[in-house]
């Protein structure tokens, strides 16, 4: 019952909470009167909960106060406490510092993990190849699903053991065409298109450019699968060069940033400036705008083209690849330089 208590009051959002609130905390009755009443003032002794002298106490016994504030540091002190004792009984690799600052109940959610992590780290040490998600998942919990729909990425980097784990990142292949008279080329470029249609347009060319691959991006999918890269196209003492092009709206300006973010990714301006040779098209308000997104994306432009781009995405306008039709895109690419 304390436990459930805990966890009632650590919920709670408001500061003061009366008695006959913290009576509902115990919704199956299983307490006495006088074990709820000394319940309440162990809590008062630690200091968990604070009499409202104003309100003053029943007249019962044991007495409790009619409404209390919460001391919520108080409360969490016994599971900081916890987490202290466990930092010596875990294995030193896995670190616990962020439980302190979470919500109690992802601790209690997390422990029995970490307790097999622990196991798994005593008994074989870290793993020296990668292996899939659903593999190592089974070796670490027992539970195939674990690291790619149980939150098992997220505690393993919660921890601080992800990229320790060597798991091989879980996302869909790479698509790609490769150019194979630039494969020796030290120096690599390559050309990622957010649609099919784009790339149906330029793959005919590739070969007649100095690029090394052309990349189906597929839409936001090209932000996981891009892990997949290097994996697919191991080029040893290659250096890699990635340019984008997508549709000039606020869905495709987001996911050229977030791949940025996890792979730094030039715009493909030839393509883009070609775009804004022709009129935008109507249609794409209901888009969420993120404006970080945006100013990364803008910077790549003139004054004049920044202002202009800021007014069609304002009016909720846009410029589709396919605005560019595929022997323009081709001669583009072909003839465009490319830095």
């Amino acid at each position: 019952m304390r436990e459930q208590v805990i966890q009632e009051l650590l919920k709670y959002t408001k500061k003061s909470i009366t008695i006959e609130e913290l009576e509902r905390m115990n919704p199956s009755n299983t307490l006495t009167y006088e074990q709820f009443a000394k319940l309440v003032l162990s809590f008062e002794e630690e200091g968990v909960l604070e009499m409202v002298k104003s309100k003053g106490r029943n007249t019962r016994t044991p007495s409790v106060a009619y409404t209390y504030r919460i001391q919520k540091q108080q409360l969490k002190k016994e599971l900081h406490e916890e987490i202290k004792q466990y930092r010596l009984q875990l294995h030193p690799s896995i670190k616990l510092d962020s439980y302190f600052g979470l919500d109690p109940s992802q601790w209690k959610k997390d422990l029995s993990y970490l307790q097999s992590i622990h196991d798994y780290i005593e008994a074989f040490g870290f793993p020296d190849y990668e292996v899939p998600a659903p593999e190592r998942s089974v070796e670490l919990v027992g539970d195939e699903k674990w690291i790619t729909e149980g939150q098992g990425k997220e505690l393993l980097e919660r921890i601080g053991l992800w990229e320790a784990m060597m798991v091989i990142p879980v996302s869909d292949p790479l698509m790609f065409a490769v150019n194979p008279k630039s494969l020796t080329n030290q120096t690599l470029k390559h050309l990622i298109v957010e649609n099919k249609t784009t790339y149906q347009a330029l793959v005919d060319a590739l070969p007649e450019t100095n690029f090394c691959t052309l990349i189906y991006g597929s839409g936001n999918k090209i932000i996981k699968s891009i892990e997949q890269f290097e994996r697919q196209l191991p080029i040893p003492n290659a250096t890699n060069g990635f340019y984008y092009f997508g549709d000039i709206d606020r869905s495709g300006i987001f996911i050229w940033e977030r791949l940025n973010e996890k792979q730094p990714v030039k715009l493909a301006m030839p393509f883009y400036q070609a775009c804004l040779t022709r009129q935008s098209l109507e249609g794409k308000t209901n888009q969420r705008m993120d404006e970080a997104a945006v100013e990364a994306f803008l910077a790549y432009f003139t004054e004049e083209e920044r202002t202009r781009l800021e007014a069609v995405l304002e009016q909720g306008h846009y410029y589709p690849q396919e605005v560019l039709k595929t022997r323009e895109l081709q001669d583009i690419w072909r003839q465009a330089q490319w830095n």
